[in-house]
């Protein structure tokens, strides 16, 4: 039985809460093994935020202490008084050769260099450990989307599965480096600010905490507002690169049947679209970002106007009735309120921001976790089988199958069929007759519906994938050549088969003749999607590539189709290698190809009409007669 379908909708993939639990508790099994990497992060983030606490109150103490001659009263006073004690003990007692003003501002820079070098460590750290959890991600959902059945392929646009490991991992990427570590470090910013505004002046405090509850109920507004546009934006991202990918795929079509305006009209609505949920996201953030600096600059104002009067009590100029000595400021202590107040808000202000970070990244994540869902996968047995005799028999034993698992839609009905070990069976019929299923489901690439495939006697249901595929060489009519030089794509990543034994496979199919013109000859290196060779040097490297993991099966599907002339005779000769005493199935349309088989199937609308060699389905004049008056006519009959 397959494994129980569950839909993959892209579209309503990210319509998860942006900060449902779930998704943060599944992020963390790839962030888990970086915890000590972050923990030393945000211990450096936090002595950071310590350097930088101490710059304002040092520059206090330069204005307060040495250059002007105010009075120091109340909690400044205490640390006045901690400084005096500091300069004493390393003036005097450790006999440093500086003057105490030249002691403060060597402090000063010393805790700038401090700043910089815990930052610097801080940020490589984060960075550090976001990459790593990213790269562990990244191979779980390639290896996820590896062990999805072809079927999920076969209705699920390419270009939204490369938005999911390119794009979508990039905005989680964002949210390491700018948000999870730096949003706790705001909060201990945060917590660290209220703490010194009240200690330093608690009317002043409560006139900067007022504009707080402004602050977070527009916050709280314009989220809502992101997040939705945020969503909209990741899901046409997402279209525009589906369609990027299948048109530059088909480029060559695309160009054929001057398809080139009617493209560019519909990627432009794409893109009109792209650009507009863009500006709609960027909108609401630059309404966040005004009315924050806004807030800002409102509560300094009342700062200055309401610190300014207690530093004119202090100086003694006061224009009215005198404050209470207990709420009188210096002029360094407005100073260092004022570069608080600021650092207070800035935190406020990057939450604000970050949040937008973080709703992108967790829409992303419910779209990667929701792929990561998706449980189209042909289950491996748990004890494979092995058969008692490696022979290379096939049988298909009442096969029935149709894609989306439906009977009414069978594409196959009944198929009885067996290939004797070293048999060579040609299976021929109208497109659409189901001659290709039958290899894909010998190579388990789709599960029967009912009845079963045996190889060897056994179900291949109950062998390892490995096993199965390793056994069953599929040559395709279509050959995909990937990144790397020839003899890499001879052995496509097969381990046990070596550069010797791949090139001498290439040589018994007498690839050699056509490597010999490359200046790198064997190692050279393939151009995208096998560009520097014709179509029947890509076949005769896919015939080589086949021979070169020694299956016992041989599946050709349609693999002669694309024959050009310079190579048609390699390719005979190389079949007839690659065929000797291995048990054969050649899929053909061109009747060409199949006259050397030892057995003829004919195949009509998914059933078997007709079993037998060339010579006897002629003489029955039946279906394969028909066909084969339809491509050579009377006279080859």
């Amino acid at each position: 039985m397959s494994a129980p379908r569950r839909e993959y909708d892209p579209e309503v993939a990210g319509k998860k809460s942006a900060f449902e639990l779930t998704l943060l508790k599944r992020l963390w099994v790839y962030v888990h093994p970086q915890r000590w990497k972050i923990a030393e992060s945000l211990a450096l983030l936090l002595f950071n935020q310590l350097c930088r606490l101490a710059q304002p109150t040092l520059i206090a103490l330069a204005l307060d202490r040495y250059l002007l001659d105010a009075p120091i009263e109340g909690n400044w006073s205490k640390v006045v008084d901690a400084w005096d004690r500091f300069a004493q003990w390393a003036l005097v007692d450790l006999g440093l050769p500086l003057a105490p003003y030249q002691l403060l501002l060597a402090t000063f820079a010393f805790s700038v260099v401090l700043e910089f070098v815990a930052r610097r460590r801080q940020v490589w750290l984060l960075d550090l450990a976001g990459q790593n959890a990213l790269l562990d991600l990244r191979l779980a959902l390639f290896r996820h989307l590896q062990r999805l059945s072809s079927s999920f392929y076969d209705r699920t646009a390419v270009g939204r599965l490369v938005g999911r490991a390119t794009t979508d991992v990039e905005a989680l990427a964002e949210m390491f480096s700018s948000g999870v570590v730096t949003i706790l470090g705001d909060f201990v910013n945060i917590a660290a600010m209220t703490a010194v505004l009240l200690w330093l002046s608690w009317p002043l405090a409560l006139v900067c905490f007022l504009m707080v509850p402004v602050l977070l109920g527009l916050t709280l507004w314009v989220r809502h507002k992101v997040r939705a546009c945020y969503d909209v934006l990741v899901t046409r991202r997402s279209a525009m690169s589906a369609f990027l990918h299948e048109r530059l795929v088909g480029m060559a079509l695309v160009q054929s049947f001057v398809q080139e305006a009617a493209a560019r009209s519909r990627f432009g609505e794409f893109n009109v679209d792209m650009r507009d949920a863009q500006l709609v996201a960027v909108r609401w953030e630059s309404i966040l970002s005004a009315l924050v600096e806004l807030i800002g600059s409102l509560t300094t104002a009342l700062i200055l106007w309401y610190g300014g009067s207690l530093v004119l009590d202090g100086l003694g100029l006061s224009i009215g009735e005198a404050s209470p000595a207990a709420q009188v400021l210096t002029i360094g202590t407005l100073f260092m309120f004022i570069d608080y107040m600021t650092k207070f808000f800035e935190p406020l202000t990057d939450l604000s921001l970050k949040y937008t970070v973080m709703q992108n990244a967790m829409t992303a994540a419910a779209k990667i976790f929701r792929l990561m869902d998706v449980d189209e996968i042909l289950p491996e047995p748990a004890e494979p089988k092995v058969p008692a005799a490696r022979m290379g028999r096939v049988e298909f034993k009442g096969v029935s199958f149709s894609y989306n698992g439906r009977p009414e839609e069978d594409v196959l009905h009944g198929i009885d069929l067996v290939l004797e070990p070293g048999e060579h069976v040609a299976v021929v019929g109208a497109t659409g007759s189901g001659k290709s299923t039958l290899m894909k489901l010998l190579t388990r690439l789709y599960e029967v519906r009912e009845g079963a495939v045996l190889l060897d006697g056994v179900d291949v249901r109950d062998y390892a994938g490995v096993e199965l595929r390793t056994r069953v060489g599929v040559v395709p009519q279509e050959v995909l050549l990937f990144e790397g030089s020839v003899v890499d794509n001879l052995r496509l990543g097969h381990p046990e088969v070596s550069d010797q034994d791949a090139i001498a496979a290439g040589q018994r199919l007498h690839l050699d003749q056509i490597v010999g013109r490359f200046a790198s000859g064997w190692y050279e290196q393939v151009q995208e999607r096998g560009k520097n060779l014709s179509s029947g040097e890509r076949q005769l490297l896919a015939f080589a590539r086949a021979l070169a993991v020694a299956p016992e099966i041989v599946v050709l599907d349609e693999a002669t189709s694309n024959v050009d002339t310079a190579t048609e005779e390699l390719l005979t000769e190389a079949l007839h290698e690659l065929l000797a005493g291995r048990t054969a199935m050649i899929i053909a349309h061109r009747l060409s190809t199949v006259r050397e088989a030892d057995r003829v199937i004919v195949m009509e609308s998914g059933r078997i009409v007709e079993n037998g060699s060339h010579a006897e389905l002629l003489a029955k004049r039946g279906h394969y007669w028909r066909l084969h008056q339809s491509q050579f006519g009377r006279e080859t009959a």
